[in-house]
């Protein structure tokens, strides 16, 4: 009899470059399935995480259980972002029953993670990566808590982070690195079957979908409403994709920085949601440029965007602790904006004038409606947008404040990465290089708005989002 000890049955598994082993071990002896604690990628199709739940599962002849834990004080989400995710939801619930894999949803106070584990008696706990703050401290402190393995996969990008392993002062500097890690990446998943469908106990507890899943939530912000502008979920996601795909891809370069046209995608609120994941995204472009349905420089400029742009805005927060306030600036981006923190300001605006698009600038307040009222702005203005407000607010720190505050509670896309890297873009040049020297901005790229109004039919887009100010509350 060999006196070697047992392989660990999982060790094959930790070596997927999107895998982070949080806590490891061997699963917990006599369990019944695998559990995947959805978060970050609430989707049931072409999700990485889920993919790996599933793979692990049939490795151990078990089967998979999503669990959702809704709580009521989110940071700072809003009525608007619960509505939105409520709707993603549904399909979860759908898609799941469709793949063969439990679906568990459960609401404070009987939401316990730790408790649901026990009930199902997991082997071990699949969960998504997110490399925003909260997020990120609930899984190191989750990880000492737990008495079986946790792994957590990188489920919201196509190049895994652990991949470049750093934040990059300019996007041209990881260009080469992304560039040679691509076509590994870049392919389709496998979409694993699930080998043993999971059997729901007829004693399970889940909460119906038919319910409002913010009811008695007393601290709950229900001021900021749902808009009607966007439905989510994978389904609406898909098609938002699919119609993008085949009208407004062809002629993106072109109309990207259109605002009254809405020349973009608008799938960043889906995104946001993980309702449908950036490879699903690009593998249609790139299915569509081979079937000739769109030409490779308006490919180009658009993947650039979901992947390039988008996945240097996760390794800034995921390697920047400040990346929600001024202190993450560079050395020479702080010492312009603080020689300059003193100039003459040609307007000045409170916070709550900010809000209700009471400036002097009609463009700046026709996007401010934008968000307020639709839930998005346009990418292009969303620059603008963020620069103004440096110029206006009483300092540097505020401006930032200010644009934080406001992205996060009135956009579906907010408390996001892209969110925060494309503010500290527009306000202390990050992934940016020091410009021409100019009152306000210093050596920060500055925008202006007759120089901004050029540039596309202003005028028809501040028609489209109104002139008065006082029906924004």
């Amino acid at each position: 009899m060999s006196n070697k000890p047992e392989k660990d049955p999982l060790a094959q598994f930790a070596q997927d470059p999107r895998v982070l082993v949080r806590r490891d071990g061997p699963p917990r002896p006599d369990s019944r399935c695998v559990v995947y604690w959805m978060q970050r990628a609430m989707r049931i199709h072409e999700n990485p995480a889920l993919d790996f739940a599933i793979d692990v599962a049939n490795h151990l002849g078990l089967p998979v259980v999503v669990f959702f834990s809704v709580i009521p004080n989110y940071p700072n989400a809003n009525l608007r972002h619960y509505h939105f995710m409520q709707q993603g939801l549904r399909d979860v619930e759908l898609d799941a029953a469709g793949r063969g894999v439990g679906f568990v949803l459960r609401r404070h106070p009987d939401n316990s993670l730790e408790k649901f584990l026990e009930e199902v008696q997991a082997a071990i706990l699949i969960g998504d990566e997110n490399p925003c703050r909260e997020p990120e401290r609930w899984r190191q402190t989750l990880s000492r808590k737990l008495k079986l393995p946790y792994w957590t996969v990188d489920a919201d990008v196509v190049v895994p982070s652990v991949v470049f392993g750093r934040d990059w002062f300019l996007l041209q500097h990881m260009r080469p690195h992304l560039k040679q890690a691509l076509p590994k990446f870049l392919v389709p998943p496998r979409s694993p079957k699930p080998q043993h469908p999971w059997q729901k106990p007829k004693s399970l507890e889940s909460f119906s979908l038919d319910q409002d899943i913010t009811s008695g939530f007393k601290s709950l912000d229900r001021s900021i409403g749902p808009v009607d502008t966007f439905t989510g979920g994978t389904h609406a996601a898909l098609k938002h994709l699919r119609d993008f795909v085949a009208h407004g891809l062809n002629n993106y370069d072109e109309k990207r920085n259109h605002p009254e046209i809405n020349g973009t995608s608008r799938l960043s609120p889906y995104l946001h949601f993980g309702n449908i994941g950036p490879l699903t995204i690009a593998l249609a472009v790139e299915r569509a440029h081979a079937e000739g349905k769109a030409p490779r420089p308006a490919c180009d400029r658009f993947l650039d965007q979901v992947i390039a742009w988008r996945e240097l805005s996760v390794l800034f927060v995921k390697y920047n602790p400040n990346y929600d306030n001024w202190e993450c600036a560079e050395p020479w981006a702080r010492q312009t904006l603080v020689e300059h923190a003193a100039d003459p300001r040609s307007h000045r605006y409170t916070f709550e004038q900010l809000e209700r698009a009471e400036t002097h600038d009609d463009l700046w307040n026709a996007a401010q409606r934008q968000m307020v009222h639709h839930g998005w702005m346009h990418n292009y203005l969303r620059m603008y947008w963020a620069k103004m407000i440096l110029e206006w607010a009483p300092d540097p720190a505020r401006a930032y404040e200010w644009a934080v505050i406001l992205n996060d509670r009135y956009e579906l896309d907010g408390r996001d990465p892209n969110g925060y890297q494309g503010i500290a873009w527009a306000i202390v040049g990050k992934h940016d290089r020091p410009w021409f020297n100019r009152p306000v901005f210093g050596l920060i790229r500055p925008m202006s708005g007759a120089s901004t109004a050029k540039k596309f039919d202003s005028k028809a887009y501040i028609e489209q989002y109104g002139s008065n100010a006082s029906a924004l509350f």
